[in-house]
């Protein structure tokens, strides 16, 4: 995954938004970038919410006192799923602070071509983790989105990982921060395809406009 997603308010959102149990709907985003700001679903005590955060795993005060931003000596805003249970950085997160980062899909490029690749007829639920730091009073959430091994119909457009998608049946069980079970989530971290994708070259993420034919990516049987 490259590092570019979108979600926009529509019918597939909200019906995800719905299963989700959350009563506000995700901001209408075309293209969020690594550092910039997105939404994620977690649960606490029993609730669920959607809460906004900093895309990225470490988070710093500006040297200025203006805000908060990624800190520069690490560009880490994904997290790998072989390193989930090994790594400091995310096996307490693992455990017990999972996400889910709502969205209608996400940008690769092939060379200077940009793809918006997306779901079929749903919205995707990437899965993630999330954390919460604390600058003296001020609370800042920050989140990542789980990355795959490449899957083989997918490699020809990106070749080095494919995001996290999770369906339905996994929502209860990952977003319970009680459940720390985790091995029970090893054979989501297998890469497949659950619903036909739609990849469309478009002349970039900012204006979405698309440029050429579609090619769709059957989902795997």
């Amino acid at each position: 995954m490259c590092g570019r997603y979108n979600i926009t308010d529509s019918r597939q959102v909200r019906a995800l938004c719905d299963l989700l149990g959350i009563k506000l709907y995700p901001t209408s985003s075309q293209n969020i970038a690594p550092g910039a700001q997105g939404q994620f679903v977690m649960e606490a005590d029993g609730q669920r919410q959607i809460i906004t955060g900093i895309w990225s795993a470490l988070i710093e005060q500006k040297p200025d006192g203006s805000g908060f931003r990624p800190n520069p000596k690490f560009k880490t805003f994904n997290a790998r799923s072989d390193r989930l249970v090994s790594s400091p950085l995310w096996k307490r997160l693992y455990y017990t602070q999972r996400a889910i980062i709502p969205a209608t899909g996400w940008h690769e490029w092939i060379g200077k071509q940009c793809y918006q690749l997306s779901p079929a007829n749903e919205a995707i639920a990437f899965g993630g983790l999330y954390q919460l730091y604390r600058f003296g009073n001020d609370l800042i959430p920050a989140y990542s989105i789980i990355t795959l091994p490449p899957h083989p119909r997918v490699k020809h457009i990106h070749e080095k990982s494919l995001p996290l998608m999770l369906q339905p049946a996994h929502f209860d069980a990952w977003l319970d921060p009680e459940w720390q079970q985790v091995e029970a989530f090893a054979s989501l971290m297998v890469p497949r395809l659950e619903h036909d994708l739609i990849a469309t070259p478009i002349d970039s993420p900012k204006t979405m406009l698309p440029i050429g034919t579609s090619e769709r990516i059957e989902a795997d049987a």
